[in-house]
């Protein structure tokens, strides 16, 4: 299927605090997407840290994400897991919780094959009524969706698209070659966002939105209008600022850059860590030199 997103989705960031999830600083975060212009909001993506959370914490957060976003945004929860009854359990869910659409990661770990790619997607894709996002991410998962088996799972009538986070060009050419009208193609790199979405890309899925809505909207906007002009001056002064929220491990710097603009992003939970102080200098002097008043 095609269409059922267009513009940017903010890979939102889960705040936690001593108690658990710090559900006023969501909000907060909430509020700033819908006023920055995002489309769609992906609560429970990676950046969320769905790994490190109980269900029960990840059921409050879906519940809580329907009745704050309020229609306002589209709303996409990730219910991804190597185990295929696993996703089919939190697709479900999400569906009954009110998702608009999941996304949905490869398996990983077990490293299956690209028909077993097929066989996990087709059975998730058939448990719901809802679009289905299938997440690429071969860096974390260490398994890639190649462009024959995007193809093949593009045939499945609720798959929506693909987010693209392969970071081979070359590969995701072929990608879109191969789905262009039967789903969707949407860049998951934020360094990538301009060239995706030259080549026929219908979305952003975005960490640098979590800091940079508003221009991570218009410079999807400016392309969309053939603009590409401006579409390469917005992405030239978002670089330093993309470059700086991958310096560790997403969403390390992310929640560090939330912190410096007043958005209360706290810390990661372990493994993973808070910045270290060379990156969250860096990071400052990138947002500073974006726009001093950003910062708070």
């Amino acid at each position: 299927m095609t269409g059922f997103f267009h513009g940017t989705m903010t890979a939102m960031i889960t705040p936690f605090d001593e108690s658990g999830v710090n559900f006023g600083a969501f909000e907060r975060m909430i509020e700033y997407q819908i006023a920055g212009g995002t489309d769609a909001l992906l609560i429970l993506g990676t950046t969320g840290e769905p790994a490190t959370m109980t269900e029960e914490e990840k059921e409050s957060v879906m519940r809580f994400s329907v009745k704050a976003i309020a229609g306002r945004a589209k709303i996409v929860f990730g219910s991804g897991s190597n185990s295929t009854r696993h996703a089919i359990e939190a697709s479900k869910k999400a569906e009954a919780l009110g998702a608009d659409g999941l996304l949905v990661v490869t398996p990983y770990y077990n490293k299956c094959t690209q028909g077993g790619l097929y066989e996990h997607y087709k059975a998730i894709a058939e448990s719901v009524r809802i679009p289905l996002i299938c997440y690429n991410v071969p860096a974390r998962t260490g398994v890639n969706i190649l462009p024959a088996t995007m193809e093949r799972i593009a045939s499945i009538p609720n798959i929506a698209g693909i987010k693209e986070a392969c970071g081979n060009m070359e590969q995701i050419c072929e990608t879109a070659r191969r789905i262009r009208g039967k789903c969707d193609l949407y860049s998951g790199d934020d360094n990538l966002n301009l060239p995706i979405l030259a080549i026929g890309g219908t979305g952003l899925i975005s960490v640098a939105s979590n800091i940079l809505p508003r221009e991570t909207k218009q410079m999807y906007e400016c392309v969309a209008a053939g603009d590409l002009a401006d579409a390469n001056a917005l992405q030239d002064r978002m670089l330093p600022v993309i470059d700086q929220l991958f310096t560790e491990v997403n969403p390390i710097p992310a929640k560090e850059a939330a912190n410096l603009i007043g958005l209360c992003g706290g810390v990661p939970r372990l493994p993973l860590t808070r910045l270290s102080p060379e990156h969250a200098k860096t990071l400052k002097e990138a947002l500073a030199a974006f726009d001093p008043s950003l910062l708070q």
